[in-house]
């Protein structure tokens, strides 16, 4: 057990990014329902993949984590979380296929409903009212009864999420997610575009060479990873009552798991050393990430590490660094220098979105495809200098055919953002620019493991 930690020690520090309820009794009532509610994931489940992601610390695989920038109920449909993971299915065998490396496949799904704002209040027309900061604590519209935060949004978001879990467990175990079946992964939308095409070239490649292991004897039923996948769950811990009200001690071990989510990660906004959120993860057992951004210094980021995995256990951290197209180069070195300096095994994964954000002509918040593909082949980059293993991305997407980052094959402008421009927050790619940055990384990956094997054979 951590010493000195409970789940509810964070309550004695300081926090940000965190709403003001108006109804402190309503809020405990919600708090005490959960408590007596079934965990979403398993400590089980939350092991496994600290041990997958342990792998890839070590080099050998690559995490894709990626999913909506913030869920929202309006947008539940089982149509919607079926699309998103049968991009994320398909981009995971474009990596898996054209770089020859083990995907781990994590979802930002079934629990990101919470966002941190840049300020608490934002005023319209001289109307002053509370930020939305995600469907789990208040509503998006821009009036008093939406923006007070209600305490019966954290049990709908929690049904929700139980909801999408239980869909996604189908699809992952029930057959959806067999290799037999990767040519139908390929969205209608999508098909008739050139990633579209270059997904079904590669498509018909795995066909081929499934129906040679097939002649050899090797079929779904008697090989289990043809026919079904891991996949796991993530979100940013940001509302810590939540959070604490669905921690457990796992009876196998004795120790504490935040059974919201397999991974759960510290935002760039709430990572203070001596604040609430760290506390709150610093207990638990969970696989964690943390945010780096151009604020961190190199030694602070130590300090982060001594405070959440003081063992230095492997697959316990991934490091998300997102620093924008323009800084990626000078910010990120000196934070991998420092990690290989202390002897610190993490992940190191690249958070290509928040950087590169900008307001368009039109007036829309989107994100140019090109810095985004710019920061991935810069953290690749980098990487490779330091000798260091290019570990991960982690990027805001769905499987609908949105119009909210420019740019891409499609050559989404200015001017067509408000077609389809269907986010609560922030601009997430679409089906056809996520296959493309799975392209982009798979070259990225095969150029890396050729300079590994290369530097190998000259010892």
């Amino acid at each position: 057990m951590t010493a000195n930690w409970t789940p509810s020690t964070w309550r004695d520090l300081p926090i940000q990014q965190v709403p003001f309820y108006p109804d402190a009794e309503a809020l405990s009532g919600v708090e005490d329902q959960l408590r007596n509610s079934p965990p979403l994931v398993f400590a089980g489940e939350a092991r496994n993949l600290k041990s997958a992601l342990a792998d890839v610390a070590a080099g050998n695989g690559f995490l894709l984590q990626g999913g909506d920038c913030a869920e929202s109920f309006a947008e539940f449909h089982p149509d919607n979380i079926r699309d998103t993971f049968k991009v994320l299915l398909q981009m995971a065998v474009a990596l898996t296929f054209g770089a020859a490396c083990p995907i781990v496949k994590v979802g930002r799904m079934a629990g990101q409903f919470a966002k941190p704002r840049s300020a608490p209040t934002e005023t319209i027309d001289g109307v002053e009212l509370p930020s939305y900061r995600g469907d789990i604590i208040n509503g998006i519209e821009f009036d008093e009864a939406s923006r007070t935060p209600d305490p019966q949004r954290i049990l709908r978001a929690y049904n929700q999420a139980a909801s999408s879990l239980n869909l996604l467990r189908a699809f992952a175990q029930g057959g959806f997610a067999d290799l037999g079946r990767v040519q139908s992964w390929n969205n209608d939308f999508v098909a008739d575009s050139p990633q579209g095409h270059r997904y079904s070239e590669m498509a018909e490649r795995i066909q081929e060479a499934l129906s040679f292991m097939e002649a050899c004897g090797l079929t779904p039923d008697r090989v289990p990873q043809m026919r079904e996948t891991e996949f796991y769950t993530s979100h940013e811990a940001l509302l810590l009552p939540y959070e604490q009200a669905m921690t457990r001690v796992d009876s196998t071990t004795g120790d504490w798991y935040d059974t919201s989510a397999h991974m759960l990660w510290i935002g760039d906004r709430t990572r203070q050393p001596d604040h609430a959120h760290v506390e709150f993860l610093r207990g638990v057992k969970n696989p964690i990430g943390m945010k780096c951004g151009p604020s961190l210094d190199p030694e602070e980021l130590i300090r982060l590490l001594d405070i959440l995995n003081p063992a230095n256990e492997a697959g316990r951290v991934t490091l998300i660094a997102r620093f924008g197209a323009e800084k990626v180069e000078e910010g990120l070195p000196p934070l991998i220098r420092a990690i290989e300096r202390e002897g610190r095994h993490v992940v190191w994964s690249c958070d290509p979105m928040h950087g590169n954000t900008i307001k368009a002509s039109s007036g829309y918040k989107t994100r140019p495809f090109d810095h985004i593909l710019s920061e991935v082949k810069a953290f690749f980059a980098v990487h490779r200098a330091e000798g260091t293993h290019a570990g991960g991305v982690h990027f805001e997407m769905t499987g609908r055919d949105v119009t909210e980052c420019m740019g891409g094959a499609q050559a989404i402008s200015a001017d067509d953002l408000s077609d389809r421009y269907h986010t609560h927050c922030d601009p997430r790619l679409n089906a056809s620019q996520s296959l493309e940055l799975a392209f982009l990384i798979a070259e990225q990956l095969r150029v890396e493991r050729g300079e590994t094997a290369r530097a190998q054979a000259a010892q």
